[in-house]
């Protein structure tokens, strides 16, 4: 059973607006054992069918340039030489980078149930890693479509990359951004 916070507020829903979008971390290493318990608690997310079609794909330590290089490469022959290297240090200095894959159903209902639930388990893991003072930036990205990038990171054909997730100890947090009230985006029928 959920307890409750001083404020009326459950420990979960103190822990959904805690969260924040990190994208600055610190240089310690993320141990992998950390990275699977929170894996094993994101594939939780609801799934119709209990058809869980997901998949993971990690790079940490020096596999870390491999998945620099590959995002790099996805850049224009200009933009790789102006933005190229700040990008690949960045990437390098991440200290893991999970990539989510959604195993991809040609019927629409399916892929549309198979893409919700592969979000749901991402959010999942964003909790659970903000729970264990890990920060987690999901990245939707271009080169999530390039097909070098997607052979070099080991994306298989029928395979999208619903997300790039880059994850570390948290350097800064950003500030909470105001959120719309529900109550100003609900339409109410009865």
């Amino acid at each position: 059973m959920e307890t409750w916070g001083m404020n009326g507020e459950t420990q979960v829903a103190n822990l959904i607006k805690s969260r924040r979008t990190v994208r600055l971390f610190k240089d310690d290493v993320v141990p992998e054992a950390l990275l699977l318990e929170l894996l094993n608690v994101a594939v939780w997310a609801p799934n119709h069918e209990h058809r869980q079609p997901w998949r993971f794909i990690l790079f940490q330590g020096v596999a870390r340039s491999i998945f620099a290089e590959a995002m790099v490469r996805t850049y224009s022959s200009e933009d790789r030489e102006k933005y190229g290297p700040k990008k690949r240090a960045y990437l390098e200095a991440v200290p893991a980078h999970l990539i989510v894959l959604l195993k991809e159903d040609p019927r629409q209902k399916k892929w549309d149930e198979d893409y919700a639930a592969v979000c749901s388990l991402i959010q999942n893991f964003q909790l659970a890693a903000w729970e264990r003072g890990l920060g987690v930036v999901w990245k939707t990205n271009h080169y999530n479509y390039d097909p070098g990038f997607r052979e070099t990171v080991g994306a298989q054909p029928g395979e999208k990359i619903v997300g790039v997730l880059h994850i570390g100890y948290p350097d800064i947090v950003p500030p909470a951004r105001p959120r719309i009230p529900a109550e100003e985006l609900l339409t109410v029928f009865g």
